[in-house]
């Protein structure tokens, strides 16, 4: 079971009437703080019980003040935020952060967490693309916390996948939709598989036919193969693994004489700021992506464990998807390439 939540730096921080930026220092760099701020601080962190973490430095075990941040693909929009995030809170607490971009390649990733282990104190994989048996091990040997990722036993933060997948299949059933397809991401992406559950189980209780289709990169490069996959399927509606992908399967559909949504619905997951922009603007899945990594971070410099932070999603409902068509599923021959 999760731990409570314990008193955190900013509790610290209010009683003692300073920031928590001086809490961290007079935690982790005492000599950098005034005497007298200091003893303040330590006498409130004992009086309110506050445990110091991983990140709290002694004469004997010196740490490094920094963090690094694991990405699959920093080119993705998605991302930017949740990197915001991380680094508005990073720099509260007074610590640096290094950003790592693994491009979807579980291979790069497992070598740049070997180079970094003991160059940081911790990190914060996003969307990590290893195997639950590999972030447990990594655990074991350094601070981790997850975003967009869920392993038993590690501290994890994330935007709700269940309740807003079911609303995109509850958006599409009362469009008329009965044939759907899933073009899913990267097999190696936990959320691939979190929403291929959700909206597999939605569409079984709104006796919907959906299919899986892919995998395919979460990228714009990727939507010619899945547009076509999805129309050899003979589905009216399409639910993309993110924004990315969802606008190139529209650019397609689009450049090769048929029109979303009138033949085809297509959905994205991620909301992201291009999704508002397209033609026509995507209905998409979205959530706190920022407060998400902050929550991490927070996770990770106060040493808390085995703690999972779920934020809610948001379905924005845009010109993208539409009633099914009346003559039923598209089913023309394969389109350009």
């Amino acid at each position: 079971m999760p731990e409570p939540v314990r008193v955190t730096i900013y509790d610290v921080a209010r009683e003692s009437g300073v920031s928590p930026a001086t809490v961290s220092r007079a935690l982790g760099q005492p000599q950098k703080v005034h005497p007298h701020t200091l003893a303040l601080v330590l006498a409130v962190v004992d009086r309110l019980g506050y445990r110091r973490n991983a990140f709290a430095r002694s004469a004997g075990s010196p740490r490094t003040g920094t963090i690094a941040m694991v990405v699959p693909d920093i080119t993705n929009p998605y991302y930017s935020e949740a990197i915001h995030g991380a680094e508005r809170r990073a720099q509260t607490a007074d610590i640096g952060l290094v950003l790592a971009n693994t491009g979807e390649d579980p291979a790069r990733e497992r070598a740049v967490l070997e180079r970094l282990i003991g160059r940081v104190d911790g990190f914060i994989l996003t969307s990590s693309r290893l195997s639950d048996a590999e972030v447990t091990a990594l655990s074991d040997r350094a601070s981790v916390v997850l975003l967009n990722r869920h392993v038993e036993g590690i501290s994890c933060s994330l935007v709700d996948q269940d309740q807003g997948s079911q609303r995109i299949i509850t958006h599409l059933a009362a469009l008329g939709h009965t044939r759907v397809a899933y073009a899913g991401g990267p097999s190696s992406s936990w959320v691939r598989h979190q929403r291929w559950n959700a909206l597999s189980g939605s569409a079984q209780s709104h006796e919907l036919e959906i299919r899986q289709l892919g995998p395919f990169r979460p990228s714009l490069e990727d939507g010619p193969a899945a547009a076509e996959e999805v129309l050899r399927a003979g589905a009216t509606a399409v639910v993309a693994h993110n924004d990315l992908l969802a606008i190139g399967i529209i650019q397609h559909v689009q450049g090769n004489g048929l029109s979303v949504p009138a033949d085809l619905s297509v959905v994205g997951y991620d909301d992201m700021f291009v999704s508002r922009f397209c033609t026509p603007p995507l209905t998409t899945l979205g959530g706190q992506y920022e407060a998400a990594a902050h929550h991490g971070v927070e996770m990770l410099v106060e040493g808390r464990r085995n703690q999972l932070v779920v934020l809610p999603s948001s379905l924005a409902i845009r010109e993208s998807t539409g009633p099914a068509p009346v003559s039923g599923p598209c089913t023309s021959a394969p389109l350009r390439p």
